[in-house]
């Protein structure tokens, strides 16, 4: 461990409040020294919100401004709010409680339950799933396993949005959300379950919540113990705030103003779970005396990452992006990002594994490189890329390191060394730290060297390797440290859920990315259909696609790597085209070969070679019968535009999930009828319905290729694959 290192991991204490304020820059100091009133401060990705927040805490505390148990600090993961207490420990603020929203809420409602309502607390149920799937069943509705994590989620949004039964349809109507059944469906389910939970005597988790402001809105003795406990607050991802959080928040506080937040609005990326940004922009509307400090000093990414962030940014539209933050980096110059464009996802993910050993060959630590997709099915195809490439490797997002079966083991097994190590033959002669665990862990499946192949072998060594790799850490920090000193500091980590960082390269969704860096991140999929996501529809809904790209360009610290496929498989259809999203930012680009310029303008950027030996459409041919792309709006002349009704190049909004479904469904009208599947209907007519989606049997009509006996034959059966229905043919009807 270098001393740059050592300092960073354990920082000596500053030995008084002035202390605790060097090394901030001008705003970062205007944050930790206002300390008093309304606070609002607007932190772009990478310019250090996390360290003014502590910084201001710990100097209110140092100075003696602030009672630590006066101060609570609230976030949105336990790994933010352990980071928190970790860094005010630091600094020399203890006592300071710092929680996430939900484990505070738990707190007062375990303490003030039995006074206000009596009793002990119910149970908070632990499968909220199978609750659900006993509703749907109460109410005569079949689920499979996908739509119960739909209907479940659809849940949870209604309740964070404080939405009841009743409203749901409404609610959803208006918010513009895809209801993965009938609304009425899915309010009758929800009603269901919350008479489940009453008959069963339990909570769920966003009960917890809910019970709190009930208290605190129906007991006033209950409101004033609890506001004369905390009188200073702080919010972290302000932008993340739910209005059932921001009710909680709004009672905690009553009248005073003592409220510090944090946040920036470009980096809303949760609305579905019932975050909005709204309370973010509206807070000087709310608190016209707020001291309002905008942070844009970027200190995680180089000149030319950042570049990128803002031409994104540049292009947006709605309230959030008039709101952007235009970041300064503060970092040498790096490498431009790099453009790659592949013939299908397994040459890209073997691209991006190559790429990625040839990195780790040339001295770049693998725990330092992350590979970020939208949505986690894409993960499996990297993670075997990476096993044939030898590329050790993490999936984030998974199950928590410290409730791994393998950590809890581990743990328990040097808990055991630590009590009775003397009488432990494993033990005998081995002095230091770090050879002790390792002889411990080496019973527990840990081998100098990792196994071959991926899969769950090779994630339970990673984590024991990761334990491992603490202790050195641990005690090149601390060279007196024994095993019972390592032992207090898991527990200490596993309280906090802070886990050690795995030595394998990170594998990612851009939403479990969200708060993370690395030296080298690879963005890859990037292509219209995964970002923006294909159900993206409305306008919002698409910008926050973009903020989602916007967090994961911002995740890089010195390299960035954006890739994309034009077909799923080898040998595909080439249909695919680059996000929009890139459009004026990479060389070759509609907006590129336009003339525009601007602050993302691609002048100065570099595209990659497709290393999947993909090409472009070859050369179009001509029809005698011209029409326009219902893009772009230029003449098509090739009969396969003419059928798509777009240019070849020009962005797909094609359902895919759509296309498989009318690919299989083509395939067995073809094994039924005896002819080839092109008879039914052809890959183009195929890729036209799964781009329109059409509603009714009009729509379908104008899709060139669907004739008027083909509609009369298929029309019914396409129209309920295109609605997410089962198709029911003729021969099935009684």
């Amino acid at each position: 461990m270098t001393a740059a290192t050592h300092s960073t991991l354990f920082p000596q204490v500053p030995d008084s409040a002035d202390a605790v304020l060097e090394g901030l820059d001008p705003e970062q100091r205007e944050v930790a020294t206002a300390l008093h009133g309304p606070v609002c401060v607007l932190a772009g990705a990478g310019t250090g919100k996390t360290r003014a927040i502590t910084h201001r805490i710990a100097y209110g505390v140092r100075a003696g401004l602030l009672q630590p148990s006066s101060v609570l600090a609230v976030t949105f993961t336990n790994r933010a709010a352990g980071e928190m207490r970790g860094r005010l420990r630091q600094l020399g603020a203890h006592g300071v409680q710092a929680r996430t929203f939900h484990s505070a809420a738990l707190r007062q409602l375990q303490y003030f339950w039995p006074k206000a309502v009596g009793g002990s607390l119910p149970r908070i149920v632990d499968r909220k799933i199978q609750l659900v799937a006993d509703a749907a069943a109460a109410c005569r509705l079949r689920l499979d396993r996908n739509e119960l994590r739909d209907v479940t989620a659809e849940i949870e949004w209604s309740k964070v949005t404080q939405t009841v039964p009743a409203e749901y349809a409404a609610a959803a109507a208006k918010a513009g959300r895809e209801a993965p059944r009938d609304p009425a469906e899915t309010a009758q389910i929800y009603s269901a379950y919350e008479d489940l939970k009453r008959d069963r005597a339990v909570i769920d988790f966003e009960d917890v919540l809910l019970l709190t402001v009930g208290v605190l809105q129906d007991r006033q003795d209950v409101a004033e113990q609890v506001r004369a406990q905390y009188q200073h607050f702080v919010v972290d991802e302000y932008q993340d705030v739910s209005p059932l959080q921001q009710r909680l928040l709004e009672l905690w506080l009553g009248d005073r103003e003592d409220l510090c937040v944090v946040g920036d609005a470009s980096q809303t990326i949760y609305s579905f779970t019932g975050a909005t940004p709204d309370h973010l922009l509206d807070f000087r509307v709310r608190h016209p005396r707020a001291t309002v400090v905008k942070l844009v000093r970027d200190y995680r990414s180089t000149p030319q990452v950042v570049h990128l962030a803002n031409g994104l940014l540049a292009q947006a539209r709605g309230r959030a992006a008039d709101h952007r933050l235009e970041l300064v980096s503060q970092r040498p110059p790096g490498p431009l990002p790099v453009h790659t464009e592949y013939a299908d996802e397994p040459a890209e993910a073997e691209g991006a594994a190559r790429r990625i050993r040839e990195l780790i060959d040339a001295g770049v630590p693998a725990g330092e490189i992350a590979v970020l997709f939208r949505v986690n099915a894409q993960s499996e195809t990297y993670e075997q890329a990476l096993a044939d490439a030898g590329v050790p490797y993490q999936l984030r997002g998974a199950e928590r390191f410290f409730d791994r079966p393998e950590v809890r083991k581990a743990g328990v097994a040097l808990r055991a060394a630590s009590r009775f190590g003397s009488n432990d033959s494993l033990l005998d002669d081995v002095v230091d730290l770090p050879s002790q665990v390792r002889a411990v862990l080496s019973g527990e499946g840990w081998t100098p060297q990792p196994p071959a192949g991926s899969g769950a072998v090779r994630e339970r060594w990673e984590s024991l390797a990761a334990l491992v790799n603490l202790a050195q850490d641990f005690s090149t920090a601390k060279p007196d440290a024994t095993l019972a000193d390592l032992v207090a500091e898991l527990d200490e980590r596993a309280n906090a859920q802070h886990a050690p960082t795995v030595q394998g390269v990170t594998l990612a969704s851009l939403h479990s990315a969200k708060g993370l860096e690395w030296d080298v991140v690879f963005l890859v999929g990037v292509a219209e259909g995964m970002l923006p996501i294909t159900y993206a529809r409305t306008d919002e809904q698409v910008e926050e696609e973009r903020r989602l790209l916007y967090v994961g360009v911002t995740r890089a610290r010195e390299r960035l790597h954006v890739s994309w496929a034009l077909s799923r498989s080898p040998g595909g259809r080439p249909g695919r085209r680059p996000s929009r999203f890139l459009d004026g930012l990479r060389s070759g680009s509609p907006a590129a070969r336009s003339g525009r310029s601007g602050p993302g303008a691609a002048a100065g950027v570099e595209r990659g070679r497709s290393l999947g030996g993909g090409t472009a459409a070859g050369p179009r041919r001509t029809r005698r019968t011209p029409a326009r792309c219902r893009v772009c709006g230029r003449t098509l002349t090739d009969p396969g535009e003419m059928k798509l009704m777009r240019c070849e190049d020009c962005p797909s909004d094609m359902d895919e999930g759509l296309y498989e479904r009318l690919r299989e469904w083509r395939a067995g009208q073809a094994r039924r009828s005896g002819q080839p599947a092109f008879c039914v209907f052809t890959d183009r007519t195929l890729v036209a319905i799964a781009e329109a989606a059409p509603d009714d049997a009009h729509e379908l009509a104008r899709i060139p290729g669907v004739g008027a006996r083909k509609l009369g034959r298929y029309g019914a059966e396409v129209l309920d694959i295109c609605a997410g229905r089962e198709p029911v043919a003729e021969d099935d009807v009684d």
